[in-house]
């Protein structure tokens, strides 16, 4: 899909620290360099303007890097420093997709000082959008109907029916199989999401 082009913004690594201070996460995701591939990652800290990944492939010095992020979506940036095991980039971001990412990560601080475990269960609601796309353990990437969301999990109906436990992917957001449904199946997250990316996330918006 064709993003719409904004004039981004790149800070050299010094001035991103000072500007922005750095927030402790522990969010999966994974990531592409510049030879298409994509790997795993875990981002163990993240700021407006940049972020440090734990990483199998290290990407060279100034290597554009593409990463999506759980909880936040799709980031771009450039490899700015090479650790032992991964490498921080920064972020480059719109003046809007900053503060996104700002009401983000105050959620996701607020969230790590109040314990990650949530056995709360969350409201669900239908979707403005109930097109989603459910990726397999097989690779395998299918549309499917999201009958409901919720900031723990969502229930989509398919005539697919994986085994209870079986990790998937709806949208952009991880999850395993909870429940099976007459039409389809309940997920339940891996992670806890914000209220206000919930549908950009599994559904895409």
């Amino acid at each position: 899909m064709e993003l719409v082009q904004h004039k981004q913004i790149r800070l050299p690594l010094s001035e991103e620290r000072r500007r922005y201070p750095r927030v402790r996460v522990n969010l999966l995701g994974r990531y592409m360099l510049t030879d298409r591939h994509e790997y795993p990652c875990q981002v163990t800290d993240m700021s407006q303007g940049g972020m440090t990944l734990i990483a199998p492939v290290i990407g060279q010095l100034n290597e554009r890097v593409i990463a999506y992020v759980d909880h936040v979506g799709r980031l771009e940036g450039v490899v700015t420093r090479q650790l032992e095991n991964g490498f921080a980039m920064n972020i480059a971001a719109t003046p809007r997709k900053r503060d996104k990412l700002a009401a983000q990560l105050t959620w996701l601080a607020n969230r790590e000082l109040l314990g990650t475990v949530d056995d709360r269960r969350h409201g669900r609601v239908s979707p403005r959008n109930a097109a989603g796309r459910l990726t397999l353990p097989s690779g395998n990437n299918i549309s499917v109907r999201v009958i409901d969301v919720s900031q723990s999990g969502c229930a989509i109906a398919t005539d697919q029916r994986p085994g209870i436990g079986t990790q998937v992917t709806i949208g952009k957001t991880a999850g395993r199989v909870v429940r099976h449904l007459e039409d389809g199946f309940a997920i339940e997250y891996l992670r806890l999401q914000h209220p206000d990316c919930i549908e950009d996330n599994v559904t895409g918006g």
